[in-house]
């Protein structure tokens, strides 16, 4: 359905010179540089597959979309939806594809939204009872009625995206690109709409690759992640092979059968040995990070030691009355990974 090889987009930033007279600056051509959104981009998407494409902003991820829709022209690589080449197939490639993009609205704003729909069917050339019957799809999967008389200016945000998500579906599209679709929705409205989403894409095998930056739309939605940094794809494939690719970091939680502080050495046999301090405990490949009473947290890398082989160094060294392995939450991980982000 969707193929991407080696897609590469850079845009112009002219930056304005400092220094001097306001004037004599304001005469002068400011400095030019270039910026890469998108680099060496490739991937392929299978039909009725809904994927999720993920990425700190300026990433690259939008600009991706509106290539991928015929919006933008790439500056090298190639692209084919549905077999055709979106920048040179625009109108062939609308016909068959939706897009939704959270900050703007296909809608008309003055015109009620059953209006709006109606002027979207006769743009589409969608036959009239085929337009009912998806009409009727929409109102009862999006809940329209109580505003589909409604002008579009006196909508909700959240009634708009509805709005807006059955526009880009009364034409039957076989792929549905939905860039922030739930962006600054409240729970009740993101629910209905991955109710919908999902609706389609198991009853009419709709294609749906979307941008978000609400890992919930992904965990409820998606079986398959593309996470773009700096313009390039540095992961394919699903949220758990995320956590595990880029979550190493783990926690191993410690509760101590013993009241007594643990020591530096201490062992479980109580010999001589067994004496205790008020220092932290220690375990080799591990950091103990916070102690309350009986219990304590040891962070550990799961690439330089596996949790099995810490459990028994804590079990050999420490008398023991339960133990937890925490992993860190997806949430966790992508927010690390945005935080750290380098060339």
């Amino acid at each position: 359905m969707i193929a991407v090889e080696e897609l590469r987009k850079a845009f112009r930033v002219t930056t304005r010179r400092t220094g001097g007279f306001s004037a004599i600056r304001a005469l002068l051509p400011g400095a030019t540089s270039y910026v890469e959104a998108v680099r060496n981009v490739s991937f392929t998407i299978n039909g009725g597959e809904m994927v999720a494409v993920l990425g700190p902003n300026g990433a690259g991820k939008s600009t991706t979309i509106k290539m991928l829709t015929g919006i933008l022209v790439p500056d090298a690589g190639t692209a084919t939806i549905l077999g055709l080449v979106p920048w040179q197939s625009r109108r062939a490639v609308a016909k068959r594809i939706g897009v939704v993009f959270g900050q703007r609205t296909q809608l008309w704003w003055d015109l009620p939204l059953s209006d709006s729909l109606d002027l979207v069917r006769h743009m589409y050339g969608v036959p009239t009872q085929r337009f009912a019957e998806n009409l009727a799809t929409c109102r009862e999967l999006l809940e329209l009625d109580p505003f589909l008389d409604r002008p579009v200016r006196q909508l909700s945000l959240g009634q708009r995206m509805r709005g807006d998500l059955a526009a880009a579906l009364i034409h039957d599209p076989e792929i549905l690109f939905l860039d922030e679709p739930t962006i600054g929705l409240d729970l009740v409205v993101k629910a209905r709409i991955r109710d919908a989403l999902r609706h389609l894409n198991e009853t009419r095998g709709v294609t749906v690759l979307l941008t978000t930056h609400d890992l919930a739309d992904v965990a409820r939605l998606c079986q398959r992640v593309l996470l773009i940094d700096h313009g390039r794809v540095v992961h394919d494939g699903g949220l758990e092979a995320l956590r595990t690719r880029f979550g190493s970091g783990c926690t191993l939680v410690v509760d101590l059968a013993d009241p007594s502080t643990p020591g530096q050495a201490p062992s479980a046999k109580g010999d001589e040995t067994d004496q205790r301090n008020d220092g932290p405990m220690v375990v080799p490949g591990a950091i103990e990070i916070r102690a309350e009473g009986n219990r304590h947290w040891l962070a550990f890398d799961r690439r330089e030691v596996s949790a099995s082989d810490l459990i028994a160094a804590v079990a050999s060294r420490y008398p023991l009355s339960d133990l937890t392995l925490e992993e860190p939450d997806i949430e966790t991980v992508i927010a690390s990974l945005y935080a750290s982000r380098t060339e």
